[in-house]
């Protein structure tokens, strides 16, 4: 029997099998974009804009995550992972969630598509648009990102940031 053991708050509980397996499909599900699920009457989901994509070239990746500490920005922790080839200028992506809560959006420009952080070129862009700066190293807490998301279709605007 497959047995996980998860501390909380001082006690120890037990997950068998089905709950391990769910609590863990939570996370990393990359999915097709597929906009009919921000559309009247669905959700939950977040419609996000996406401002100043620089050019009609490479992936644009959107990841959402919960805005907590625990989640936001972690390896492994993000819920949905969107990819999709770059368009210049404005994108709009909707990305479905799991359940109304807080939530954050991080998104990535890999201008040359090779899968790796080019500082010279690649963009990116989180949820509330904070700064980010060589103090922070483009990981603003989780605080200055959250949003809220009901039952339905929230809708924000992010602005992409290129060195």
């Amino acid at each position: 029997m497959n047995r996980t053991f998860i501390a909380l708050g001082g006690t120890l509980a037990i997950a068998l099998g089905a709950t391990a397996g769910a609590a863990q499909a939570q996370y990393r599900q990359s999915i097709a974009h597929n906009p009919a699920q921000c559309a009247a009457g669905a959700g939950p989901a977040v419609m996000v804009t996406i401002n100043g994509v620089s050019q009609s070239r490479g992936i644009l990746r959107v990841q959402s995550y919960r805005a907590t500490d625990q989640d936001w920005l972690q390896k492994g922790r993000w819920i949905n992972r969107l990819e999709m080839p770059a368009r210049a200028g404005t994108m709009r992506v909707c990305m479905p969630l799991p359940a109304a809560g807080h939530y954050g959006i991080a998104v990535r420009h890999d201008v040359n598509n090779n899968g790796k952080t080019d500082l010279s070129t690649d963009g990116g862009a989180m949820s509330n648009n904070p700064s980010i700066n060589i103090w922070n190293l483009g990981k603003p807490s989780y605080k200055k990102v959250g949003f809220d998301v009901g039952s339905g279709v929230e809708r924000i605007s992010i602005d992409m940031l290129y060195r």
